[in-house]
This record gives C-alpha cells, structure tokens and sequence, in this order.
C-alpha cells in the first residue's frame, strides 16, 4: 500500500538522510549552546554596571554578533566554503555543515541568553555582590540558575531553527532530509520524496518542540 502510494520513496534512504539531519541538528545544538552561551555572558558581563563592565569589549561584542546574525544564512553557507575546506578538507557531508550552523545559530543564541540574562531581578544580582560573591560564583549560583527556563526556551527555538539550517545546507551537498528533498524530489521532479522528507523534518521539529516546552516548565519555579 506504501509503496503505492510513494512509488519513488528509497526507505532506507530516507531513513539514513533522517539520521543526518538528527546528527547535524544535535552536534551543532550542543555546540551552539556552549557557544551562544558563552558570547551572551560576556555581552552582559562587559555591558555598563556589571562585573567585566568594558565597553570597547561590549561593542565589539555586539557588533560581531550583529554581523553574523543578520547575514542569510544560504548566503553564509557560500562565504565559509573555503574556511570549510580548509577546516575540514572538504565541503560535502554532514560534518562540513558544522561551521555554518554554528557561527549562523551561536550569534542569534547569543541574543536570546542575553536577554534572559537581562530579565534577571537586579536585587537578586546586588544581594549576591553585597555579601562577595566573586564573578563566577554569580555566573555558576545566580545567573545561570535564575534565566535558565528562558535560556532553555531559547536553545529550543535555536534548535528548530537549525533543522531548517540543516535543509538548507544539504542544497550544497551537506547529507541530510534536505539533500534528498533536493536531489531526489526537487531535481527529479518527485514530488511524494519531498513530501516525505517535509513531513519528518515537521515529526523532528514537534518533538524538539515538546521537549523544550517540558524542560522549560520543570525548571520555571515560579
């Protein structure tokens, strides 16, 4: 009866461009997390009042996080082919993905965690200075802990947003649901393969979706 219905359907196929977009969306997510992460404590850290207060810092910060953020990413994807090929030898396959859905997630990540940073009861943080808290004890006992349901919302978003990174990437031959939708559906004109491919990157988004929404309301105290 499947086969009927989706006469040109390789299952097996499909089921190994499936486990590339996962493997893609999961390295570069883990990834982006730390990443993001990182660049979101020093835009608020560097920023006016806090702790790494610098100013230079903070805008040369910003700035390169602007940059990055607002480049499309298809058109991101072709400025890094020579830094791929020098980073990884080659431009095809889902490991040379990585540093276009890293440096195209990480900065806007990095917004996200600033903002949920920014959200952060100003009494708290002071409470936490006036009895000496060093920096990273602020880091690892306040910060951290008090944004992390928006910081878990964000990387969920992130994730979302890296599964269609991942479809868009396979249009240069990185692997993946969007290779296939590509070369298999959209170049031989096989319009059940493209829609198979869309309907489980839409499984994979939902499930992401779900989980994030479960941890974000585990770790919302409030």
């Amino acid at each position: 009866m499947i086969e009927t219905l989706l006469p040109n359907v390789d299952w097996p196929k499909m089921w190994e461009a499936t486990y590339e977009t996962l493997y893609m969306t999961a390295i570069s997510t883990a990834l982006t997390f730390v990443f993001g992460l990182a660049i979101g404590l020093v835009l608020f850290l560097t920023s006016p009042h806090q702790a790494w207060a610098n100013k230079f810092a903070n805008w040369l910060t910003g700035a390169l996080v602007n940059i990055f953020r607002s480049i499309p990413f298809i058109i991101l994807i072709i400025l890094l082919i020579p830094f791929t090929k020098f980073l990884l030898g080659s431009i095809r396959g889902p490991n040379a993905a990585f540093p276009a859905l890293i440096i195209g997630a990480a900065p806007f990540y990095a917004r996200m965690v600033l903002i949920a940073l920014k959200e952060i009861d100003k009494g708290v943080l002071e409470a936490a200075k006036s009895m000496g808290a060093t920096t990273w004890t602020i880091i690892r006992k306040v910060l951290l802990p008090e944004s992390m349901p928006a910081i878990v919302s964000g990387i969920t978003v992130t994730s979302i947003a890296l599964v269609g990174y991942t479809a868009m990437a396979g249009v240069i031959g990185a692997g993946g649901l969007g290779t296939l939708a590509f070369l298999d559906g959209f170049q031989r004109t096989q319009n059940d393969v493209m829609i198979v491919a869309t309907i489980i990157i839409l499984i994979i988004v939902f499930i992401i979706q779900w989980i994030g929404d479960w941890l974000t309301n585990r770790l919302d105290k409030r």
